[in-house]
């Protein structure tokens, strides 16, 4: 997979919590001024991420990387990323990022967890993901169905 770096501003963060479950490395910044994030999108050598058109055209004139999203929904924005960066739509478990904090996740046992999640999930479900940082569990629940048909219709947008 082809390493990218993202910065997304505030307008974004929905949209950085998918690009973090597809493996990318997105810092999301809530609040900044728009002359501060483009300095740190060119000091941290990331893609700037905005629906600002202005941030937008004064990312570009600075010689920031930058990337405008006008999609409607996550999917067709995922679509036009995937296609102008050249990353794949699919959730790979072994290099998605944590959606809340952007650090890997990894595998862990689910004794090792069984006392921080709910009872009838570790009923239900046998594998299990933690962020080492923010110390967050995942697994694929229910919202599992919802993930795969958002993808699924990003992957379509992007054929056609």
């Amino acid at each position: 997979m082809k390493k990218l770096r993202f910065l997304a501003d505030g307008m974004l963060g929905k949209l950085t919590r998918w690009l973090r479950m597809l493996g990318q490395d997105v810092e999301y910044v809530v609040a900044m001024e728009d002359k501060a994030l483009i300095q740190k999108a060119k000091g941290t050598n990331r893609i700037l991420l905005t629906r600002d058109l202005q941030l937008f055209q004064r990312a570009i004139a600075r010689g920031v990387e930058a990337f405008l999203i006008e999609g409607t929904d996550e999917a067709e924005n995922l679509a036009s990323l995937a296609e102008r960066f050249k990353f794949e739509l699919e959730i790979d478990l072994k290099i998605s990022r944590c959606p809340k904090c952007n650090t890997r996740i990894r595998s862990v046992r689910k004794d090792n967890v069984i006392d921080k999640i709910p009872e009838t999930t570790s009923t239900h479900y046998n594998e299990f993901w933690e962020c080492p940082n923010c110390k967050q569990i995942y697994w694929q629940g229910a919202h599992w169905k919802r993930i795969e048909k958002t993808l699924r219709k990003a992957r379509k947008a992007l054929k056609t």
